[in-house]
């Protein structure tokens, strides 16, 4: 989607002001984007896949729980910048969460199918969270921002 080489500029997000910018690159790796080199090493592998409107789902792979997919939702803003959300099952209502989340020993609410994942993104699209972060993609001959201290 992306193309062979994605550098990307990460801020988190905190009452809509973004902040602690990270650079990092991803390589694909023919089935996701692969962590190759900068900050963000908590992503290991990630790929992006089209939802609804201008919303993408990304599924992803900490270092941390190489077992575990995580996903979050994110919304284009204008070329190349996207808002990231984690998709959180508190996001939907009680009978959405009754209906779709599974319990498991190591989860209160593991998501199984697509249908579940699509109900717990809309969810979270439709609360638009301020928090979250921010992702800018840049050409690959993007220079790090100076920090200010």
């Amino acid at each position: 989607m992306f193309g062979e080489h994605l550098l990307l500029q990460f801020y988190t997000m905190h009452k809509g002001v973004a902040e602690e910018p990270e650079q990092a690159t991803y390589k694909w790796d023919g089935a996701r984007y692969a962590h190759a080199s900068g900050g963000m090493r908590d992503i290991r592998a990630f790929s992006v896949h089209p939802f609804e409107g201008d919303n993408f789902i990304v599924q992803s792979v900490a270092a941390k729980r190489p077992h575990i997919t995580e996903y979050a939702v994110a919304t284009k803003l204008t070329d190349g910048v996207y808002q990231v959300i984690a998709v959180d099952e508190d996001d939907a209502d009680p009978p959405i969460r009754t209906a779709h989340c599974k319990m498991t020993d190591d989860s209160g609410c593991r998501v199984q199918t697509r249908e579940q994942l699509f109900a717990f993104a809309h969810a979270t699209i439709v609360r638009r969270k301020g928090e979250g972060g921010l992702v800018i993609r840049l050409s690959d001959g993007a220079q790090k921002p100076s920090r200010r201290r």
